[in-house]
């Protein structure tokens, strides 16, 4: 491989930032020195006044292959990922058919080997009735297990009580759940239906997935981990209510319990359905500004572990449509730094902070083989950032094969003008270079 010396970097990594020269050989760091290195490299970047951290790790994306590539492809989105800084993800087994088997869960990981740009790992997905497959699933090359505790797409709605027992207590795997209870949800949908018929307003999402929805799933899941001492992973928490069901007392990596924030709840507010209608239509949905500032603060307390995106693309004619027809979803893998980057300028995040919860901590928390960190020896998973090069998100400048952006019009001040993947320059001011792949991720289990 091509090896790189990337000189005169800001490098944002541990909790520190330091001047530093970085060089890439072989795939991996092969030095970081405050001082010259005079080793030879095959291209050298000077990276004066920008800032290199290690890259991005999604652990929650929907590429939507196999069966859905109508909405994206693991193709268009792992390179929209790329572009945005993300040089690994974690993705869900709702594609169709749903990853259920082992053998599915391993074509997935096929097709990824020939197409993706970024590294990549697959969630094993669970039913209510494959336990035997899912208790097959190997800890060092699986990323973990999901299970859908709320609605979802096709068999993957885990609602029998027995099932869920019976993972919690035998897996030696990280759960990763979707928590948002279906009775109560189901409920409120049909007061909701009596009053407007099939033409509920969007406004009514975050009401009828409100809080209580999700702290009934949520808190079942964290007792059941308690029970049975899982490694559970509370995935995209959107409500205050939820934050006590967390600790901050420990550790990451002594937690047996951690918990995820997601881009557009830290983001977007109740107030935006107004303008945004169904392009900020997710579940569980976005809900009240208390919320959101609850859920910025409890990253910066660490009661919540890491920062994802739960992208998930639908086509423009899928999300136009009325309320209670319109999927849930949108495309975020492009816009997710960035937009960090935009709470760093507005004072709420620091660039450590934002490291911590986009790498070093999904690094920790999956037990990712030597990733998400700048260090010797390490895979090199790079990112350049300039924090003073503005643009705007426009259609003409996406990257996700359904073609919008809850983002579009927004202006960010911050850019991304390399991703390094595994020490591929996959990226660089605009431009990719796809003859290497990404790799698959390992795990320290």
């Amino acid at each position: 491989m091509k090896s790189y010396l990337i000189k005169n970097a800001s490098v944002v990594n541990e909790g520190a930032i330091t001047k530093l020269n970085v060089l890439v050989k072989n795939g991996v760091i092969d030095k970081i020195s405050p001082s010259l290195i005079n080793d030879p490299a095959d291209e050298t970047i000077d990276a004066n006044g920008k800032y290199l951290f290690p890259g991005c790790i999604d652990d929650q994306v929907h590429f939507r292959e196999p069966g859905l590539t109508h909405k994206a492809e693991i193709y268009t989105e792992s390179k929209a990922a790329v572009a945005g800084g993300i040089t690994s993800f974690m993705e869900m087994p709702n594609t169709v058919p749903n990853t259920l088997t082992q053998n599915l869960l391993e074509q997935k990981y096929k097709i990824a080997s020939e197409r993706s740009l970024a590294n990549y790992s697959f969630f094993m997905g669970v039913s209510n009735d494959n336990i035997n497959e899912v208790l097959k699933t190997n800890p060092r090359d699986v990323c973990g297990i999901k299970i859908f505790m709320g609605s979802s797409t096709g068999n993957m709605l885990v609602d029998r009580k027995e099932v869920l027992e019976a993972i919690f207590s035998k897996s030696k795997l990280l759960i990763a759940t979707h928590c948002e209870d279906e009775e109560t949800i189901k409920n409120n949908v049909e007061e909701f239906k009596k009053k407007y018929g099939d033409d509920i307003p969007v406004t009514a999402h975050p009401l009828i997935r409100n809080a209580e929805a999700c702290y009934k799933s949520s808190s079942f899941a964290v007792e059941l981990a308690k029970k049975h001492n899982t490694r559970l992973h509370i995935l995209h928490i959107s409500t205050a209510k939820e934050l006590s069901l967390f600790d901050n007392t420990k550790p990451l990596k002594e937690k047996r319990i951690t918990a995820e924030a997601c881009i557009h709840h830290l983001w977007f507010t109740d107030e935006d359905y107004k303008s945004k209608g169904n392009f900020i239509k997710w579940n569980p949905a976005v809900k009240q500004k208390s919320d959101r500032d609850a859920i910025r603060n409890a990253l910066l307390e660490n009661k919540i572990d890491v920062i994802a995106t739960d992208h998930a693309p639908h086509t423009l004619d899928e999300k136009q449509q009325i309320y209670t027809k319109a999927p849930s979803g949108g495309p975020l893998v492009q816009h997710a730094l960035v937009a960090m980057l935009e709470l760093h300028h507005d004072g709420i995040f620091s660039l450590e902070k934002i490291v911590e919860k986009m790498s070093h901590a999904v690094a920790d928390c999956f037990q990712i083989e030597k990733r998400g960190y700048i260090r010797e020896g390490y895979h090199a998973d790079l990112v350049l950032v300039d924090l003073n090069k503005p643009w705007t998100v426009r259609k003409s400048n996406l990257l996700y094969k359904c073609g919008w952006s809850p983002f579009e019009g927004q202006r960010f001040n911050s850019s991304v003008s390399h991703t390094f993947v595994s020490g591929h320059l996959a990226y660089s001011n605009g431009a990719f270079n796809e003859e290497v792949k990404g790799k698959r991720l390992l795990f320290e289990r």
